[in-house]
């Protein structure tokens, strides 16, 4: 493929053949498809997503062992469950994600939905700063660490001020603003429209967007999410993200 228009068709393909709801089957999303409503599929996909890096089935286990402690019920658990009795949550571990951060999470998370309207509206108020991803995500850190909490903590939330690319809250964010026949992002947040998502650019996009003379940059940074998205956006300005699946898809399943 020499030229953008073969590209653009072929990754339209991949898109067809990934967006599928089969794909929810071997992807964390499966965790916030669990619910119904819109506060458990927020809080449960943030918490998939944060834990989303290392093996998926892994990351599966891991979230569904999340929500469980949250007796599957992650609003009602935030607002009502005293914070005394969350010591079960010292235990947890994902990686370097510890007792301590996950305890944190979760008042972090029960302050956003007691003083700050939910997570839609501090993403959309961090959003509508610069009509930007970044400033949303900006934004969101700040709220997000306005507690007290240890500084090893803070490494679990990207700080795109820093250059990081931030795949997991981008692909929180598709999750959340996406919407399509497919059905298998949630479109739950209106605010926020699909053509300003930024790609989640992990091991997988990034190889791929390479290997097609998509990306130049070689470090998976900001800079680089932003190099690959706006190319995605000559493509389809409206929803340059749906090309998440082909990328991803791709490089994870067809070893692209």
């Amino acid at each position: 493929m020499d030229n953008l228009t073969d590209i653009r068709l072929f990754l339209d393909r991949k898109v067809l053949d990934f967006n599928q709801t089969t794909f929810i089957e071997t992807d964390p999303i499966q965790i916030p498809s669990l619910f119904d409503t819109k506060e458990n599929i927020e809080i449960a996909g943030f918490l998939a997503a944060t834990l989303a890096w290392g093996q998926r089935p892994t990351i599966i286990r891991n979230s569904l062992s999340l929500v469980k402690l949250m007796n599957n019920n992650p609003i009602e658990f935030l607002l009502h469950t005293p914070e005394e009795e969350w010591e079960m949550f010292l235990g947890f571990k994902h990686r370097t994600f510890n007792g301590i951060d996950c305890v944190y999470f979760l008042k972090a998370l029960k302050n956003i939905y007691q003083n700050h309207g939910g997570m839609e509206d501090v993403f959309t108020l961090g959003y509508q700063n610069e009509n930007s991803i970044f400033s949303a995500l900006v934004y969101f850190r700040k709220v997000f660490f306005e507690l007290d909490h240890q500084h090893r903590t803070e490494k679990h939330v990207s700080d795109v001020l820093k250059g990081a690319s931030a795949k997991r809250l981008n692909m929180y964010l598709r999750w959340m603003v996406r919407s399509d026949k497919a059905e298998v992002d949630f479109g739950l947040w209106k605010q926020i429209p699909a053509s300003a998502l930024m790609l989640p650019l992990d091991l997988h996009t990034g190889n791929v967007s390479r290997k097609l003379g998509l990306l130049t940059r070689t470090q998976n940074d900001w800079k680089a999410v932003e190099e690959i998205t706006g190319k995605l956006r000559e493509f389809d300005p409206i929803d340059p993200i749906k090309y998440d699946f082909a990328l991803f898809g791709l490089g994870a399943f067809e070893k692209f």
